[in-house]
């Protein structure tokens, strides 16, 4: 079996974000790279999303940009602009077939569906697979959304919603998210943050269809496109391995209290990128251990009193746009991270230290 200087297993958004890192900056001229990925086909599966705090590879695969969005709770809607850092979307089709057309360009890249038709012994090793053990006392971020296409122009493009809490919460914590792609294009989405031991949360098609119409009053349109997925708000098993690197969700990237990871894949890949000469004796590139503390916290909250969560949210969100943009995306300073602090139900997240 032939060997290779790295291998990526997962050919997903943290794989193929690596493989296309290390290949515009010519590092693998005289190095071979396999690629471990089951699936036959690329094609679109999946919407990524993220203020745009930081440079990344991909403006091209941006599918709409927007500088206004809202949050609301039953009765309250706050409209917010911010203009410095616009919220993105990335099409995953779009995002698949350049940097695939990229790869299929150099001969030292070679596409694999199983890791047993390599030999991997002398193989650096970039695993975007995560090791994750069931238990029902994790939280996870579950959802799913469909593109719609209306009969007549509906939405307005300008802005998005990216929490809308005026919805059932079954116990837990429950919003819908509206992308306006086009004045009569969106994608709807239904997002829970729970155990996922509840299955009566996962009747998402009726949970769509009743706030398209009941919510948005929208009666005539057509679905053109479904996702769904989840997001494990905890980090999954990591053990430390000789010529092995975890990267993407496997690799601790998603922010757990929002389950953003994109922009974190990005800054890994570049890091790595950067040391890949001395991959083996380079630092576990991590995301700021404030954060870490601050998400275990909150999420202790949420555990505890779903009910305030949606107020929480809310609340979050009357700082100044760009503290809370900051925050949410890890780039926040110590005073940033106070302003936000002192928004919080100080009481409760100070009995949170000590659950």
């Amino acid at each position: 079996m032939k060997e290779f200087d790295f291998v990526i297993i997962g050919g997903g958004c943290a794989g193929l974000s690596l493989a296309y890192e290390l290949e515009i900056h010519e590092k693998l001229k005289n190095k071979t790279l396999a690629i471990v990925e089951p699936r036959d086909k690329y094609k679109r599966d999946k919407t990524w999303s993220f203020w745009r705090v930081t440079s990344h590879n991909f403006d091209d695969c941006v599918k709409k940009s927007w500088t206004n969005f809202s949050i609301n709770v039953p009765g309250k809607t706050n409209h917010i602009k911010y203009k410095d850092y616009p919220y993105q979307s990335i099409d995953s089709g779009l995002f698949y077939e350049k940097i695939n057309n990229r790869l299929r360009e150099n001969k030292n890249i070679y596409f694999f569906k199983d890791i047993k038709e390599i030999n991997t012994r002398n193989s650096f090793i970039f695993n975007s697979v995560p090791s994750i053990k069931k238990n029902y006392l994790n939280l996870w971020q579950h959802f799913c959304g469909v593109e719609i296409k209306t009969k007549n122009n509906f939405f307005d493009e300008e802005i998005f919603n990216l929490m809308d809490f005026d919805c059932e919460q079954r116990e837990s914590v429950h919003f819908f998210y509206t992308l306006p792609y086009s004045k009569n294009k969106a994608l709807v989405e239904t997002t829970w943050l729970s155990k996922m031991n509840d299955n009566s949360q996962k009747d998402y098609d009726q949970q769509i269809k009743d706030y398209i119409s009941k919510h948005l009053k929208i009666k005539e349109y057509e679905i053109t496109y479904k996702e769904v997925g989840a997001i494990p708000l905890f980090y999954p098993l990591y053990e430390k391995e000789r010529n092995k690197i975890n990267i993407g969700t496997a690799g601790g990237m998603t922010r757990l209290s929002t389950g953003y990871t994109f922009l974190n894949i990005q800054e890994h890949s570049k890091y790595i990128r950067e040391n890949i000469e001395n991959i083996s004796d380079s630092k576990r590139f991590k995301i700021n251990k404030k954060y870490q503390l601050l998400d275990e916290i909150f999420l202790r909250v949420l555990k505890k009193h779903p009910e305030r969560m949606s107020d929480i949210f809310f609340n979050m969100f009357k700082t100044s746009p760009k503290t809370v943009i900051k925050f949410l995306s890890n780039k926040s300073n110590f005073f940033e991270d106070l302003k936000i602090i002192f928004r919080m139900p100080k009481w409760t997240f100070i009995k949170a230290l000590f659950y």
